[in-house]
């Protein structure tokens, strides 16, 4: 499968998205639709990109029991969605009810990953408040061998863990990595970041990009930056 640059379109509706899909022309980018815009938009925000040509990545992290996870895998896949995610940290039996509940929605199959740890987590919070004792690298190097127990197709990581993942699991397990800034940039609220071409050199498959591409000043430029350096 070839690297692609995700657009995290976290606006606040879909008419908002729309507009900004709409500066990129001819061009179909990847992109991703989270809990913001989701909630706002509903369902119809998939199936409206989807009829539009876009490749679409619907992050809403599940974690719940697993009875719950697969029902809701269910109708998600459903969707037409490209990509769908869970939390790892849900166990491997919430995992596989996910896997379970993308194969009962027949058709296509979407990519479905799990989350290992958030990119604004560092490992002294997940330590202090999440009591979680092993080392941030162990945590996710042994949520990704269970994802991939679970039958899973990869995990969203940091950039900075996609060799140690690839080295545990193999280089087929995807590695899907928000966490993106150019250089230069400032941080905002994630810790473990880096560049698109830093991201390529450490083996990502995927980068999900937001605020360096939504909130330039021109965003179909930093796209364009962004999938010259990474793919």
């Amino acid at each position: 499968m070839g690297k692609d640059v995700i657009i995290a379109c976290d606006f606040k509706g879909k008419d908002e998205t729309l507009r900004f899909l709409e500066r990129f022309g001819s061009f179909r980018p990847y992109v991703k639709i989270g809990m913001e815009l989701f909630y706002a938009a509903g369902p119809d925000i998939v199936l409206c990109l989807k009829e539009r040509g876009h490749k679409v990545f619907l992050d809403l992290k599940l974690h719940d029991i697993p009875n719950t996870v697969k029902k809701a895998m269910t109708v998600l896949a459903g969707l037409g969605a490209d990509m769908l995610n869970v939390h790892a940290s849900g166990t491997i039996a919430m995992m596989e009810a996910a896997r379970d509940g993308v194969l009962a929605a027949g058709g296509i199959s979407p990519l479905l990953i799990a989350v290992t740890q958030l990119t604004s987590t560092s490992e002294e919070r997940m330590q202090n408040e999440l009591l979680i004792s092993a080392s941030l690298d162990e945590t996710v190097i042994k949520y990704a061998k269970n994802t991939k127990t679970a039958g899973l197709d990869g995990v969203v990581c940091s950039p900075l863990e996609s060799g140690l993942i690839h080295s545990a699991c193999g280089n087929d397990f995807l590695t899907v990595t928000p966490g993106i800034r150019f250089s230069g940039g400032a941080a905002s609220d994630q810790v473990r970041i880096t560049t698109p071409a830093d991201a390529k050199s450490r083996g990502s498959d995927f980068i999900v990009v937001g605020r360096p591409i939504t909130e330039a000043p021109d965003p179909v430029l930093a796209w364009e930056i962004c999938v010259s350096d990474f793919v």
